[in-house]
């Protein structure tokens, strides 16, 4: 498996900075003197109580809006403070022991970055930085304010080279690299490796959303990929109560795994959050299970944990609703919040309890519309999930019938623990996790 040996225990709490220490959208924005970074550091012993062993950190650079139009590389974004706001940030992420991964925008940049605007003046050594046709320089996906780079251009390598170089040096423990979809994957073949010369322990994940996911792996070098598939078939098959697209899309999980590990969510900044996702309710928690027990990298969007809603528009400002503004962390009870949050520490503590989950494959023990039972298993280890979205209809679950002997429940709604079982029973709406006996 590529990457380092501490992603095999990884699971990141994922926050977007800007939207949550209020810096955008705000109307005046917030100055550097108000270090509203910071503000991320009175929540990391939320995400230490969660059970999160890292902090994946949306943009933090200096951008005119959301973050992804990057004017300056170099520069903290001045809306959430500076270099030494950062540095803080850091240091008290790894003092709660937590690793940091950082999200760099290197396929385009904002029309305010200098390099763009000496070529928009016609510095022709300037130009030579961006991806024109025809005269016209190119755009990220038709954005005119999302300015293209030309990637086969050599110096356009060393500039990212030393970008990533330059805030690993500073603390950081990866990066994850937005829009890889858009970009050769002969760039980051160039890119990657140079940067691991000086640091073999750091990760890199390519946001990819469709295509030959092992193919974009292979060819660039990425440790992962954003695994978008998984993702759209948890929610969907949930809500159509068909398993059956479930099941081919862990399929197709489990060869990804043979090469790789990829990030695998119910939830981030670019999606309606999964509560909102989600037809019924009660199925955020077969959501959850799922992320859980599978192979993969898990990532936890800050907010999710905490039964927060939000739908994403096709529209101006059509994502402020799933990058809010936090506050200081809640006092949870016996509310929507309080038992989210439970269930989170309770799935995310039986998968650091069993390390071994990071690269296990699924198999199809029982399979129908809305009944599915899976094991995941590797190297010997192994666990039995039996899920039902039926209405009505409990599942039954005989453990000799499918293979697995007698078991114990670790996990499950409403189910007390169970210690040495053959059989039992899932209510309608209902999932069980079981171990070994």
């Amino acid at each position: 498996m590529s990457g380092p040996d501490w992603v095999r225990h990884a699971i990141w709490w994922q926050v977007y900075p800007l939207g949550f220490v209020g810096a955008h959208p705000a109307d005046p924005a917030p100055g550097p003197d108000e270090h509203r970074l910071r503000r991320i550091v009175d929540w990391l012993d939320h995400a230490i109580a969660l059970g999160a062993s890292g902090l994946a950190l949306g943009p933090v650079f200096a951008s005119r809006t959301h973050g992804y139009d990057t004017t300056d590389h170099y520069r903290i974004d001045p809306r959430l403070g500076d270099d030494a706001d950062f540095d803080h940030l850091v240091a008290e992420a790894h003092r709660h022991g937590l690793r940091v991964l950082l999200d760099g925008v290197f396929n385009h940049v904002g029309t305010d970055f200098d390099r763009y605007r000496r070529a928009a003046d016609g510095d022709a050594d300037a130009r030579a930085f961006f991806r024109t046709r025809g005269g016209e320089f190119g755009t990220f996906e038709g954005h005119g304010e999302l300015i293209a780079l030309d990637h086969r251009n050599p110096e356009v390598v060393g500039y990212t080279v030393e970008v990533m170089r330059h805030w690993l040096a500073r603390g950081a423990d990866g990066w994850r690299l937005d829009a890889a979809y858009a970009m050769p994957d002969d760039f980051w073949a160039q890119v990657l490796p140079a940067v691991r010369e000086s640091f073999p322990e750091a990760w890199f994940v390519g946001e990819v959303i469709h295509g030959d996911y092992a193919a974009h792996v292979s060819g660039a070098g990425f440790d992962s990929v954003t695994q978008y598939e998984l993702w759209k078939a948890v929610w969907s098959s949930l809500n159509d109560g068909n398993f059956h697209e479930l099941d081919w899309a862990m399929q197709r999980h489990n060869d990804f795994l043979s090469s790789f590990v990829p990030l695998t969510f119910v939830g981030n900044h670019d999606v309606t959050r999964i509560a909102s996702k989600l037809d019924d309710p009660r199925h955020v928690e077969h959501a959850l299970v799922l992320l859980f027990t599978t192979g993969g990298t898990p990532s936890v969007y800050a907010g999710d944990e905490l039964a927060y809603r939000g739908v994403k528009e096709e529209r101006f400002g059509g994502d402020d609703a799933i990058r809010p503004e936090f506050g200081a962390p809640p006092a949870l009870s016996d509310d929507a919040a309080g038992d989210s949050y439970r269930l989170h520490q309770h799935l995310i503590g039986l998968r650091r309890r069993h390390p071994w989950l990071h690269e296990a494959t699924t198999s199809a023990l029982a399979l129908t519309n809305t009944h599915y039972v899976y094991q995941s298993a590797r190297d010997g280890e192994r666990l039995l999930v039996a899920l039902n979205v039926d209405p009505a209809q409990p599942l039954r679950v005989s453990l000799p019938e499918l293979g697995f002997g007698r078991g114990r429940v670790v996990a499950g709604s409403g189910a007390p623990p169970q210690d040495d079982i053959e059989h039992t029973e899932v209510g309608p709406h209902g999932w069980v996790v079981i171990a070994p006996a």
